[in-house]
């Protein structure tokens, strides 16, 4: 049942106002030359939520964060992202409000842009500085953010100098730079090793457990690049939705099992999961 409109107010089938939810989907399809990207899926993000989404490649999962981010829009079924429906409302806009890392992001970030630069530009919505004019308490809140992130060290070098997990930060730092309601994270521990990991998921512990941190949402393969103080869990596979709920909960070895197609077990310890097979 699509969201309706009921005594001038949307409200979801659960009677849930969609201005008091950061995403409501409700039963979209996504469709692209013939192919289900997304099939029938229902999700509903709350403000002081923190989403993880998990699957294995071709699941749907970046479908999905596109659809958050206002990039993509539903085949049929209904989307409202920040309480304005897509398709029905100023994307340009909606994005400024909407904080975003992605590696289709990082890789159009020119190599010889100064870190410092990487983030502020954020403000203007541009990548890639140029004859923009910012505000010293713009370039105060990038510096501030860079250090926030691990990297203030590096606000003065060139962004195609770093490292991938260095990278990686500066993208998330740029993604805060507006102070969004809603930030977007897709895998944004790919391709680091152990130790930058590590070291990425305890600083996104951290933002996880700010209560004045935007509403999040990441994407991952693994359960181990969980950050502790994710609340939640919607697992995707073939771009149907297999299960989704409190992160305790949908985390199971049953669940993740039939989400990567290969019995799997899961095991707990303190805020953080490993999964292996069974």
């Amino acid at each position: 049942m699509p969201i309706e409109l009921v005594d001038g107010v949307h409200k979801t089938p659960d009677s849930v106002d969609v201005d008091d939810l950061v995403i409501a989907l409700d039963a979209v399809t996504v469709q692209r030359s013939g192919n289900h990207l997304l099939r029938d899926v229902t999700w509903r993000v709350e403000l002081d939520e923190r989403w993880v989404v998990l699957g294995p490649n071709g699941a749907g999962k970046s479908t999905l964060l596109n659809l958050a981010a206002g990039l993509m829009y539903p085949t049929t079924g209904t989307a409202y992202v920040l309480g304005e429906r897509l398709s029905r409302t100023d994307v340009n806009e909606l994005r400024t409000r909407i904080g975003l890392s992605t590696a289709a992001l990082g890789g159009r970030i020119p190599a010889q842009e100064r870190v410092r630069d990487v983030v502020v530009t954020a403000a203007w919505s541009v990548v890639g500085r140029f004859r923009e004019s910012y505000d010293p308490m713009d370039e105060a809140r990038a510096t501030a953010l860079l250090g926030q992130l691990g990297v203030g060290a590096l606000a003065d070098r060139a962004y195609g100098t770093l490292s991938e997990g260095e990278r990686k930060r500066v993208q998330i730092a740029r993604a805060l730079m507006t102070d969004p309601e809603l930030l977007l994270l897709d895998e944004p521990a790919a391709g680091l090793d152990l130790g930058g990991r590590e070291d990425l998921v305890a600083r996104l512990a951290r933002l996880a457990r700010d209560p004045d941190a935007p509403a999040s949402v990441l994407v991952t393969h693994h359960v181990e690049e969980i950050p502790p103080g994710f609340t939640h869990a919607l697992l995707l596979r073939a771009g149907v939705v297999v299960a989704q709920g409190l992160l305790t909960d949908t985390l199971t070895g049953e669940n993740l099992s039939t989400t990567f197609g290969v019995p799997l077990q899961v095991e707990r310890r303190g805020d953080r999961y490993t999964a292996r097979a069974a």
